[in-house]
């Protein structure tokens, strides 16, 4: 299998792990939300993720002379840690669902800061203290400028002249999107041999992990969206029937929005054996940077702001340029 071993390359695929993550959410956009509300989206999306980590394993993950091959991975680990990866996958699909509702309900430059930015927080803590690596301090340095950009965001958030009962909903679907997110990723972590080119016996490789990971999102999906379709957080329930009556572009939008999720998360995962877990992990969820962008510059989400409100949004940029450059510095020094 292919294996990454230079620290260079990985803080790039970090960055496009960082890009793909700020991104995918744009494909909510492609489609009418009236007609196409997020939980029909969203089962595409789960498809997508699949497709990608499938592909990838019977390509990058099946040539090349380190490791093992992923089927011989498959044949040789254990069913204990085959459950951690896909346990991961469930997790993560819980907060997703969550942090995609709140994308319908406040749009990408509230909720990602809000539930991407403490599923970070999280995150890095709880995969440092699984395998420690990298300066704590200025690690930690990094998460707390982070804090400061999530709670310039809320401010700002606060101050627009929204729907005050849907702005509270987002608000709080973020938030709890992002408590459950940032666990996820020590799951899959756990899953797999801290030496990729000679992995352990009963561990998994990267790309067999990512296949189990995928599989616990989709199958999840049978429980978490359909509860989602018939509780809606906002709006009126929805009948799985209405899934066949998509466009191509509808089921596309959400196909490719789950195929670039797929990517980041690969690359993540990927990079994560020169970089480690927290930095892989909490430098690709500098995706809310991204996000923010697309919500502010190209969706104009704040369009109507005023003056002092975008002040907060730029201030938020700089905490977060900040903490996403003190998390690289801090595997080097």
């Amino acid at each position: 299998m292919v294996v990454i071993n230079n620290y260079p390359l990985s803080v790039i695929m970090c960055i496009v792990t960082m890009i793909c993550w700020g991104s995918w959410a744009n494909t909510t956009k492609l489609t009418d939300g009236k007609k196409w509300p997020f939980q029909l989206y969203y089962w595409d999306y789960c498809i997508g993720i699949v497709i990608f980590c499938v592909f990838l394993a019977l390509t990058l993950g099946s040539f090349g002379n380190e490791g093992r091959s992923f089927f011989q991975d498959m044949v040789q680990a254990k069913s204990y840690y085959l459950f951690l990866a896909f346990l991961g996958g469930i997790i993560f699909n819980l907060g997703n669902i969550l942090l995609v509702a709140s994308i319908d309900l406040a749009g990408m430059a509230v909720a990602f800061p809000v539930g991407v930015g403490i599923a970070l927080v999280l995150g890095v803590v709880v995969n440092y203290l699984g395998l420690p690596k990298g300066d704590p301090v200025v690690l930690f340095f990094g998460v707390a400028a982070i804090v400061i950009a999530i709670i310039l965001t809320a401010i700002a958030y606060s101050r627009l002249n929204n729907d005050t009962k849907e702005k509270g909903k987002g608000l709080i679907t973020a938030v709890f999107a992002g408590i459950i997110m940032g666990w996820f990723y020590r799951f899959v972590a756990s899953s797999m041999s801290s030496n990729f080119s000679v992995p352990e016996a009963g561990l998994l490789t990267p790309y067999t992990a990512l296949v189990l990971f995928s599989l616990g999102i989709f199958f999840s999906s049978f429980i978490w969206n359909t509860v989602m379709m018939k509780k809606p957080i906002s709006g009126f329930p929805i009948k799985s029937s209405q899934y066949f009556n998509g466009t191509f572009k509808d089921h596309g939008a959400g196909i490719l929005g789950g195929i670039i999720w797929g990517l980041g998360m690969s690359f993540s995962i990927l990079a994560s054996s020169q970089a480690g877990y927290a930095i892989s992990y909490g430098l690709g969820q500098g995706a809310t940077m991204i996000a923010v962008i697309w919500g502010v510059f190209i969706w104009k989400e704040f369009a109507f702001a005023n003056r002092n409100t975008k002040n907060l949004l730029l201030a938020m940029f700089v905490f977060y340029i900040i903490g996403i450059m003190t998390i690289i510095l801090a595997n080097s020094i």
